[in-house]
């Protein structure tokens, strides 16, 4: 397989920022908000009554390794009944980026950080993202804190938010806590060097697990979502490889989820409006139906979750090793999500693959502009002020950040494309197990996965459907249009 050398690099960069263009995103920030970034203080104070001091409680973050921008800490406290308090502790952001700055115009023109295989994108200056707003290690940090009690079946029993100093104790990464939990990996130096973290984190993670089983009860997907991951090597691309669920990543995950649900629950009681996150039922239900009959099962002819749910978790018991092809064709065939203004009393349809009807997105604003809304909609909760935005005004913001979310997909999918082409320039003539992912009047693609790579169907098309397996060959690249084509082989 192909390396990217430096001269690589620097086309799979100006690609990028092409993409970014292209897309309706601000690839720099404005010389007011450089302007601006220059006046912050080096680090936000407050000292407002109702500011609780939680530096003592064991809290920590977990991560991708290289992570810098980190929007949430977590902690536990076992009680008694064998029930367990969780605080999830979000980054105060809007601490330093006020709303109608010019920083704020940046964020709200793009809406979200883009990652790509050749640079990151940041939706705030890095001096914020990665410093002055980030819960770093051994840093004071004012925070947005979500309290939460569990009882022993993953079922919440209390909840509240209010505003707190916190301090992160240890700076854990994904795949380190992951295989510790599973036995396979040392304990993390940064757990062994802080007394109770340990148990800490088990604790967490028993809470965790009690969460997913309760959510999958109730009807949420079981899902492998993995999407690629940018391997380098010496600072240059090596590969692209499926950047896969894990322990410690559903820890994170499910303790989220929780928090976001409490969120919304809050504003709702609170009599304000919020930006919800949906995923509405699937137009493309036959054709899911139609995918399980071919592996054998029977679907209900309307969308039924928890019947969906089930199919999945027998095809992962029965065939782990494709589980993860099937579980995109799911993901395609689901549509996108969306942003919605949820007003006070008003019916929203809930998200469809989490199976709940209460569910915003508010843990990570240093990287999502709908997760800072929300934040500032929470800080008006608390203190007994009006919505700081109208109706209108978050109805505007709900369907940019969710055109731009899309958006961010296409840049993140060209870029990619670029990369895998490279990878890819000396294979042209081989064949492939592929997989169809898309499937329209624009054309037919499919993914191979060594490296994970989507490419268009040129010849050979006819007939296939997301979801359907299929022998391609590789005719041509063009990595600095991200073009990646296959045409169908015999069977």
């Amino acid at each position: 397989m192909n390396k990217l050398f430096a001269e690589d690099m620097s086309t799979l960069k100006s690609v990028a920022r092409q993409a970014m263009q292209d897309y309706g995103f601000l690839p720099d920030f404005s010389p007011q908000a450089l302007t601006q970034l220059g006046t912050l203080p080096v680090a936000a104070r407050d000292a407002s009554s109702d500011l609780r001091d939680l530096r003592h409680l064991l809290w920590a973050s977990i991560d991708n390794d290289d992570s810098r921008d980190l929007d949430q800490l977590s902690a536990a406290e076992l009680l008694a009944n064998d029930t367990v308090k969780v605080l999830v502790a979000i980054a105060d952001v809007d601490c330093l980026v006020k709303a109608d700055t010019p920083i704020d115009a940046h964020a709200a023109a793009n809406t979200t950080s883009v990652y790509t295989a050749a640079q990151i994108f940041p939706m705030l200056p890095e001096k914020l993202s990665t410093d002055l707003t980030s819960l770093a290690q051994d840093q004071d940090r004012l925070s947005l804190v979500v309290e939460m009690t569990f009882d022993a079946e993953g079922v919440q029993t209390e909840a509240g938010l209010y505003r707190a100093m916190v301090r992160n104790h240890a700076k854990l990464a994904y795949n380190a806590v992951a295989a510790w939990l599973n036995g396979t990996g040392p304990k993390p130096a940064a757990i062994a060097a802080v007394e109770g973290m340990e148990e800490q984190i088990r604790l967490q993670d028993r809470v965790a697990q009690s969460l997913k089983r309760a959510r999958y009860e109730r009807g949420a997907l079981t899902l492998d979502t993995s999407g690629s991951q940018a391997i380098l090597s010496d600072g240059v691309l090596a590969d692209l490889r499926p950047d896969e669920k894990n322990r410690a990543k559903e820890l994170i995950e499910h303790l989220m989820i929780a928090a976001n649900k409490v969120t919304a629950q809050y504003l709702e009681r609170h009599n304000l409006p919020s930006l919800r996150r949906v995923l509405r039922k699937p137009e493309r239900w036959n054709r899911i139906v139609a995918l399980a009959a071919e592996l054998g099962a029977t679907l209900p002819a309307e969308p039924d979750a928890p019947a969906l749910n089930a199919f999945l978790v027998a095809r992962r018991d029965a065939d782990p090793a494709r589980f993860a092809d099937l579980s995109l064709s799911i993901v395609k065939l689901l549509g996108a999500g969306v942003y919605a203004l949820k007003t006070p009393g008003q019916n929203v349809e809930g998200h469809f693959g989490l199976a709940l009807n209460d569910y915003t997105h508010s843990t990570a604003p240093n990287r999502r502009f709908p997760d800072l809304i929300t934040q500032r909609l929470l800080k008006a909760a608390l203190t007994g002020r009006p919505s700081p935005y109208t109706e209108t005004q978050l109805a505007s913001i709900a369907e940019h950040c969710t055109t731009q979310e899309r958006n961010e997909a296409k840049v993140e999918r060209r870029v990619a494309k670029s990369a895998a082409a490279f990878l890819l320039s000396s294979r042209v003539g081989q064949s492939f197990d592929a997989m169809v992912t898309g499937a329209s009047d624009k054309g037919t693609w499919v993914r191979v996965r060594e490296p994970m790579a989507e490419g268009m169907v040129v010849r050979g098309a006819v007939g296939l459907d997301v979801g359907d397996r299929v022998r391609v060959k590789l005719v041509h690249v063009d990595a600095a249009r991200g073009f990646i084509d296959f045409e169908r082989s015999p069977a």
